[in-house]
């Protein structure tokens, strides 16, 4: 969630590290930083609020640092504030730590310290860090660093600096992400290898409890046992990506706009329509591993997990494979059964989800085979996975994922058709399946080229602070989904709800203040949806549809209707989805509200 960024070489470190922050500010931060060192002394400046105050306050210093490094930070232990933002130091402010991640028994680490006199002057966890390492420091920082991290329990990332030590950077990781960037020269530490400049050719890794000692010329890796190692360096794409919000009003309205072409980026090359099958250049399991696969557990959070509820439909209802859909957060504190036959799918957009990189960890440890779906090459899920499948999405900037759910949903249709076609399947329907996945770019387009209309209805319904959306079948994930959107960059009260469960308690909330939103995409449904529909009436509650038809008499039911081009039931999610992105983000937009960086929001949950 926090983003770590670190800098040393014959350049100004200070604006270095500060253009490395921007590229990780959809991470989601209130605060930052910077901390380097100059002539034996430690310089800093921590502000609250957007990057751009931390480089006005730079400008006024004038800071030039050879060394430097600096942080986003996420509150967790402590209020946002200048004394809690990162670095964190030590008494005699000689050293600078920089941490994302948590430190579980720093209360207890905390009271021995101040039983030895020990001073504190922040909330954080953080600060019990940069007194341990300064309590272990006789002229060596290497050294105090190592001493410090076997008493250090939880998942962390660290780098630090000392006012002695101008020519290094002392990098750790333990289950949390963090990358040595490496040209020539000049090196790098990052949170994410997308936020290093495309001069930095090859990268480093680091795993769990490696530390890393980080020059301008030479980089040195220990393990967990502190023992010097070999690591391969991975070569880094260095075209330069385009971040920019371009004509766009925010990176939100962009990526949205982007979906036909990252639908089409996740189709490309991997399907063969004469035949009527898939296949994934990427994947290298072998065809009798997956004709074995009795179950399927498909792990996943948040978007992640609508997108995964959305494949467990379409894997049943073509591949037949029994599945179960998992909440990493709750499935990686279970004693799972995994049972002989069991394939494990686990989807992250970023690829750094603390809980689902727990849980495959657990169902690894009980011997079954992962599959990654993700957005992010040299990502912790991707690598600690048996195999990826890559969304080809590029960066997703807006903290609420747009772009990556349905690239997501496509890969997971994708790889339904290979499964289905090894069994039941047969090749006409797999040519059909296939031909309604290639429609689909053009009618998310049709659906984008509506906004305007989407936008009037947005405004109308833009006052109202609670929201139901309802759906059976495939459209009950995607009401799921439609609702979190509404809540993340709305901040409006949005449930997503099986629309035959609303007479089990929900529709005693229904009233003239309270707009549902139905999904009536889904035709083996539908009729029994109207009926859904006309108690929603009876309540006096408001009612905008998302139809692909007029059958049943839509229009003379809802209030509104957005119309989307029709596909098959397996498919409607996408083209509804993209209404429901359109209506959150038009409304967020009437509240006025922060759409790219939603409050107590990050874009990728690297703590529990």
């Amino acid at each position: 969630m926090c983003g770590i960024f670190g800098y040393i070489g014959p350049q100004n470190g200070v604006t270095v590290v500060l253009t490395g922050l921007k590229k990780l500010e959809y991470r989601g931060y209130d605060s930052a930083g910077v901390a380097g060192v100059k002539d034996a002394l430690l310089l800093s400046c921590k502000t609250v609020g957007k990057l751009n105050v931390l480089e006005q306050e730079i400008q006024r210093e004038g800071f030039n640092l050879p060394l430097a490094i600096g942080h986003t930070r996420w509150a967790t232990h402590g209020v946002p504030n200048k004394i809690n933002s990162h670095p964190q130091f030590d008494e005699k402010h000689t050293l600078a730590v920089v941490h994302n991640g948590i430190i579980e028994n720093h209360e207890s680490l905390r009271k021995s310290l101040q039983e030895k006199g020990v001073t504190f002057v922040s909330d954080t966890d953080t600060e019990v860090v940069a007194h341990l390492i300064a309590s272990f420091y006789q002229g060596d920082l290497v050294q105090a660093v190592k001493q410090t991290i076997p008493l250090l329990q939880g998942a962390f990332a660290l780098a630090v600096i000392h006012k002695n030590h101008a020519d290094q950077i002392v990098a750790v990781a333990e289950r949390s992400p963090l990358v040595v960037g490496i040209s020539k020269d000049e090196a790098f530490v990052s949170s994410d290898a997308n936020a290093f400049s495309p001069n930095v050719k090859e990268a480093i890794y680091l795993a769990n409890a490696e530390l890393a000692v980080i020059t301008p010329n030479k980089i040195e890796i220990y393990n967990a046992s502190m023992q010097p190692i070999s690591k391969e360096r991975k070569v880094l794409d260095a075209k330069e990506l385009d971040l920019s919000k371009g004509k766009y009003e925010h990176y939100t309205l962009k990526e949205i706009h982007q979906q036909p072409q990252t639908i089409r980026n996740a189709l490309a090359s991997r399907f063969f329509e004469e035949y009527g099958t898939v296949s994934f250049n990427e994947v290298n399991f072998d065809i009798n591993e997956l004709m074995s696969v009795e179950r399927i557990l498909i792990l996943g959070c948040g978007t992640s997990y609508h997108a995964g509820l959305v494949g467990s439909c379409m894997i049943e209802d073509l591949a037949r494979i029994p599945v179960q859909v998992e909440i990493s957060s709750e499935f990686r504190y279970k004693n799972p059964i995994v049972q002989r036959g069991t394939f494990v799918i686990a989807i992250s957009q970023s690829g750094e989800t603390a809980d689902t990189i727990a849980a495959i960890r657990e169902v690894k440890a009980k011997g079954a085979k992962v599959l990654a779906i993700c957005n992010a090459y040299g990502s912790t899920i991707v690598r600690e996975s048996d195999a990826a499948i890559f969304l080809h999405a590029g960066p997703e900037i807006g903290v609420c994922s747009t772009k990556a759910f349905t690239s997501q949903v496509t890969v997971l249709a994708l790889f339904t058709v290979l499964m289905a076609r090894m069994r039941h399947m047969t090749k006409q329907e797999g040519q059909a399946f296939l031909h309604a996945l290639e429609k689909l770019p053009q009618q998310v387009q049709e659906v984008l080229d509506r906004s305007l209309e989407i936008e009037k209805i947005a405004k109308k319904y833009a006052h109202y602070e609670n929201f139901f959306f309802i759906g059976r079948r495939y459209m009950f994930p995607t009401s799921l989904e439609g609702a979190l959107k509404l809540k993340e960059i709305s901040y409006i009260n949005a449930n997503g709800y099986a629309a035959g469960e609303i007479k089990h308690g929900p529709i005693a909330l229904l009233n003239e203040n309270c707009p549902v939103v139905a999904l009536c995409s889904n035709h083996t449904t539908f009729h029994k949806l109207e009926s859904n529909l006309r108690e929603v009436k009876a309540r006096n509650a408001p009612l905008i549809a998302i139809a692909d038809t007029e059958e049943g008499g839509v229009s003379s039911i809802a209030d509104d209707v957005i119309f989307v081009p029709k596909t098959i039931d397996e498919l409607a999610t996408i083209p509804a989805t993209v209404v429901t992105q359109l209506l959150a983000y038009y409304i967020a937009r009437e509240r006025g509200a922060d759409i790219d960086q939603p409050r107590n929001l990050a874009k990728s949950v690297t703590v529990e």
